[in-house]
């Protein structure tokens, strides 16, 4: 399908493959294995190393959260995120990683400090932010990076 993205269902994982020009009717796609909206309106919790390389390996951008429950800015944070959420998608998925339970996964990405936000694009690191931020500047933290206004290189492995 010429034009066509991945995009990745948030509740089973399966691959789709959605029309690039009708992204504008995305609120109405639904996953052709579950049946489940590919764009709910909520954040996607990536709760193991699998299913996070599968979502942020697709054609759309995922903006995720690494957070711990004990953390008080990150808590702080999490309602300005799913604000966020609501004015990025579906442009960008929004997901969270518990790095208490992800522990492997947060090494691997060097995540020395949380809150952090890490934005990925088929596979790809294009941005990074340590600390807790308000909707607007993390609606535009996403937005300016996926402009290429502030690129981050991935971190050493």
């Amino acid at each position: 399908m010429l034009g066509a993205l991945t995009i990745v269902c948030p509740d089973c994982d399966r691959l789709n493959r959605a029309p690039a020009a009708r992204m504008a009717e995305a609120e109405k796609a639904a996953c052709g294995k579950c049946g489940a909206k590919l764009f709910p309106r909520r954040l996607v919790a990536l709760d193991n190393i699998a299913r996070f390389e599968k979502h942020i390996a697709g054609d759309l951008p995922v903006l995720v959260d690494f957070w711990a429950p004990w953390c008080g800015p990150c808590l702080m944070m999490a309602p300005e995120f799913e604000k966020a959420a609501e004015r990025l998608q579906p442009r960008i998925r929004l997901a969270k990683v518990n790095t208490e339970f992800m522990e492997e996964l947060g090494a691997r990405l060097s995540i020395r400090a949380i809150p952090t936000m890490i934005l990925f694009h088929k596979g790809r690191e294009l941005a990074r932010q340590s600390g807790a931020m308000q909707a607007a500047g993390i609606v535009r933290f996403a937005e300016s990076a996926l402009e290429g206004k502030t690129p981050h290189p991935a971190p050493a492995a």
